[in-house]
């Protein structure tokens, strides 16, 4: 592990520094974040959640072909949702979020149409807002399921630019998951049969391998389209229970990862109306529990004066059912229509508005959200979260988690 890390920061070490203006740059933010759920949850009877984060970013510019990416996060909780061990993470592969993790350490090299990244780095290649089947260099933390935030994954990439075209070609050799709620908080919904049994969390069971994906991309007439092709991992767990019958009856659960072979396509086309975004990615699996399926997104993207209006549906088709014991947010969001709506009041102030809402009204997410700045440094964020529905949907099953939360961020 240690040598392929070598591996992708040696150019960076070996490359020679231009001594005529290196620039260094820093930014970061100290943020509290709390939620107040009103009710309790059958294994949680918390009500008030409080999360503090710590977040450094800095930037070396070398040379004007060379920069050097370092960003570090600090954390802590009242609901041991992270860790208390004081230790520097760097692969963020636990199963609660590090107190102290690298968050970002790149190195990125530029000439011409050639771009080279080696490191911890984020990659995204979705088109739509509202759902991304085509990201699967972008594993999300989803401790809180409704409230995510992207992992940085060790990968080596190179993109390409040639006139109108676009060439990305990555290579991750260390897995990195998403996280999933922890088993004894709220957003884990347990089903009856297991109230009152133990149970105890296995952890990972990581791929052996690496993975790779390419990407082309073209864009012209002011419309933008992209195929690509995978071959790793779903970051999405597949959950393996089994039964402790000594010393008591207790429950395990372990989390591994399905092979998936991904070919994907996107296209963004402005229209006179609105923007009409659509991304689509069918994926094949060797591994024996997974599904076989097809995911997409339709959405229509306007902008009005301080207006900004994004609706759409996002929709699966299973052409291998195997009934997996999964955790899958992005499944558990198709078959949906999803919306976004945003104003901004001044340049202090906005407002915006979510929802999605399940085709068969079994299911139903709402958020508000009123961000105001005060000052040069300072941000307070006031939103709240309904949730309801059917116990059997995947919206529906998280209704005792409606709540309420307030944010103060100052930034430096």
């Amino acid at each position: 592990m240690k040598a392929s890390l070598l591996l992708l920061a040696a150019p960076a070490a070996l490359w020679p520094q231009d001594s005529t203006a290196p620039a260094f740059t820093q930014r970061g933010y100290f943020e509290t974040r709390n939620y107040f759920y009103p009710r309790t949850a059958p294994n949680d009877s918390g009500r008030i959640v409080s999360e503090e984060l710590l977040r450094w970013e800095g930037q070396w510019k070398a040379r004007p072909s060379l920069r050097l990416n370092l960003s570090v996060d600090s954390r802590f909780d009242s609901h041991r949702q992270f860790e208390r061990a004081l230790r520097l993470d760097w692969f963020d592969r636990g199963i609660q979020r590090p107190a102290i993790s690298v968050r970002r350490l790149s190195a990125v090299y530029s000439k011409g149409g050639l771009t080279l990244e080696g490191g911890r780095q984020f990659i995204r290649w979705g088109k739509a807002d509202l759902l991304n089947p085509t990201d699967r260099f972008a594993p999300k933390d989803f401790l809180n399921v409704l409230n995510t935030e992207f992992l940085g994954v060790w990968a080596a990439r190179a993109t390409y630019e040639r006139g109108a075209n676009t060439f990305d070609l990555v290579w991750q050799p260390y897995f990195t998951p998403s996280r999933s709620p922890l088993l004894n908080q709220r957003w884990v919904v347990l089903p009856p049969q297991l109230n009152g049994i133990p149970l105890r969390d296995e952890g990972f069971r990581f791929p052996g391998r690496g993975q790779w994906g390419a990407r082309y991309s073209r864009l012209a007439g002011g419309a933008e389209f992209s195929l690509s092709v995978f071959d790793g991992f779903n970051h999405l767990p597949l959950l393996d229970a089994g039964v402790l019958a000594l010393p008591q009856l207790s429950v395990t659960l372990q989390r591994y990862f399905a092979r998936i072979i991904m070919g994907a396509g996107d296209l963004a086309l402005p229209l006179r109306w609105f923007t009409l975004k659509a991304e689509a990615a069918y994926f094949a699996s060797s591994t024996p529990q997974a599904d076989e399926y097809a995911q997409y997104v339709l959405q229509a993207e306007r902008l009005a004066g301080e207006w900004t209006f994004v609706g759409g549906y996002a929709g699966e088709v299973v052409t291998t059912r195997r009934n997996p014991l999964d955790f899958a947010p992005d499944r558990g969001l198709t078959k949906t229509f999803l919306g976004r709506a945003s104003y901004n009041i001044d340049s202090n102030r906005a407002v915006a508005l979510e929802t999605a809402v399940r085709q068969n009204l079994h299911g139903l997410y709402t958020k508000v959200e009123y961000s105001q700045a005060v000052g040069a440094h300072w941000r307070l964020t006031l939103s709240g979260v309904l949730l309801a529905g059917r116990d059997t949907d995947f919206l529906g099953q998280y209704k005792r988690n409606s709540h309420v939360a307030a944010a103060v961020r100052y930034s430096f």
